[in-house]
């Protein structure tokens, strides 16, 4: 079984493309909703955040303290780095471990930040999601309700979207100039051809 992984800048439509991707029967691991999930049930993880971080990384009731470790990490990129080297290996080995019990032609693993992890070298193919940057800093702002150089801030601790697009294989354009729905579907036709 194929594992595809589907990447993009932040506001490029990624999950948008993956939720296609699902409706057409495939199954779909989001690393960022399961990265929060096995913060809070990975014992082996929760162990090294609270050795990094201390015990105020979790809530009384077992929760993970968003705010105290926002307010570290988003503030000290070495932190940021830290928090992402203990968080990211799991996901991936929960990632694989959830492909194992999937029955599927291939699927799909959405990810932010495959290219800037290791993650990439645990997928057989890579899906660009690609949008110009004017819109994507205009989804954001409205998804989200920040500021523009609040998103900027964002994209800014993500590669640069042209390298990104240079690195992946296939490359979903969703700029609203081009349909995405016949772009999935001719994805979806190669990759349960090989």
């Amino acid at each position: 079984m194929q594992i595809i992984g589907i990447t993009g800048g932040i506001g490029s439509g990624k999950s948008t493309v993956a939720r296609i991707f699902g409706l057409l029967g495939i199954p779909v691991y989001s690393a960022d909703d399961a990265a929060k999930e096995i913060m809070v049930k990975d014992q082996l993880l929760i162990g090294q955040i609270k050795d990094h971080f201390g015990a105020e990384a979790y809530l009384p009731d077992g929760s993970l303290n968003r705010k105290f470790i926002s307010n570290i990490v988003f503030n000290d990129k070495s932190q940021l780095e830290k928090l992402n080297s203990i968080v990211h290996p799991a996901t991936i080995r929960d990632s694989e471990a959830w492909a194992q019990r999937q029955r599927s032609p291939y699927v799909i693993k959405e990810a932010a930040l495959l290219f800037e992890t290791e993650s990439f070298h645990h997928v057989d193919k890579v899906i660009g999601v690609y949008a110009p940057e004017s819109l994507r800093i205009l989804r954001v702002m409205k998804r989200d309700g920040v500021s523009r150089n609040d998103v900027l801030a964002r994209m800014h601790k993500q590669i640069d979207d042209r390298i990104k697009m240079k690195l992946s294989d296939h490359v979903i354009y969703n700029d609203e100039q081009q349909m995405v729905i016949p772009q999935v579907l001719a994805l979806h036709k190669l990759f349960q051809l090989t």
